[in-house]
């Protein structure tokens, strides 16, 4: 089983000695978005899962414990943009975040490190410029830290939509994708970095920038030292290369507040949800009641 880490909230940022403590316990209960009172109870010790993929903005809170993680196979996917607090306003400065970035590389490898510049968008403090020299910037400072960048272009989802207010995106056609990605591709092959896309349907492969995957199954098979044989997950986006994982995260608990964010519907209920929050439990925040059904997730 592959757990991810989650795509629904930063769990190494915010919730590090929760997660720590699920481990120890060997299991954690997850409720089904769709269906709150579905409530799935996932083995998680170290014969029951293949690998962790973590998603982080800000990974530092985990690396005192990581050693913790010496039973598991697991890699990060490290978001690293050049936005500032208009877009992202709870990310640490971006000095601090690249140290923590190269620590990272340097306690399990570069390999393990997948650096993510996405999302993508315009406006026009942001412009096409403005990331081409950026990116050209972060990339020389993450060489030799990483040997994989996954980018990808705005979608305005609803939730997103709803946080973007006040701020004129600009459009991103196809010929401004094409701009940035080759611009891309020539600083990225400058440090030792190959670029891939993440869930978009253009064809970049012109400037050697190929659809990649998150839930990377060539990069568990090389990590895990097996051959991972996974289907495509389902309940991602047709584009999306992902392979099935489960995830363990919870929506509306995100506390970084990035304007382009799905994970969360409001600032009002990511306070509520934290509030509800407690280290030692086996949900990441709130508590079984009676109208619940745990049920075992199948590997």
């Amino acid at each position: 089983m592959i757990i991810s880490a989650s795509r629904r909230t930063d769990i190494p940022a915010f919730y590090s000695g929760w997660f720590f403590n699920r481990i120890h316990e060997g299991y954690v209960l997850v409720r089904n978005p769709m269906n709150i009172h579905q409530v799935s109870r996932v083995d998680l010790s170290p014969g029951a899962v293949d690998c962790i993929v973590f998603w982080t903005k800000n990974p530092g809170p985990m690396l005192s414990r990581i050693q913790e993680l010496n039973n598991y196979n697991y890699y990060f996917q490290f978001t690293l943009t050049s936005y500032d607090k208009s877009i992202e306003p709870g990310i640490p400065g971006k000095k601090h975040i690249v140290s923590v970035f190269k620590k990272l590389s340097e306690m399990i490898g570069k390999e393990r490190v997948v650096w993510r510049y996405d999302p993508i968008l315009l406006t026009d403090h942001f412009s096409a410029e403005y990331h081409v020299k950026w990116f050209g910037v972060l990339a020389e400072k993450l060489s030799g830290y990483t040997e994989k960048c996954i980018i990808s272009f705005m979608d305005l989802y609803k939730k997103a939509e709803r946080h973007m207010k006040g701020i004129n995106l600009l459009p991103l056609d196809s010929g401004v994708v094409e701009e940035i990605a080759y611009s891309f591709s020539v600083a990225a092959s400058r440090y030792g970095i190959q670029v891939v896309t993440c869930s978009e349907n253009i064809d970049l492969s012109r400037y050697n920038i190929k659809h990649g995957s998150c839930i990377d199954g060539e990069l568990i098979s090389k990590i895990t030292g097996k051959r991972i044989t996974c289907k495509k997950d389902p309940g991602q986006r047709p584009a999306c290369g992902c392979v099935k994982s489960v995830d363990i995260g919870a929506y509306n608990t995100c506390r970084h507040g990035c304007r382009y964010c799905y994970a969360n519907f409001s600032r009002d209920m990511v306070l509520k949800n934290i509030r509800l929050h407690d280290e030692k439990a086996p949900l990441l925040y709130g508590a079984l009641n009676m109208n619940d059904k745990i049920s075992e997730r199948k590997s």
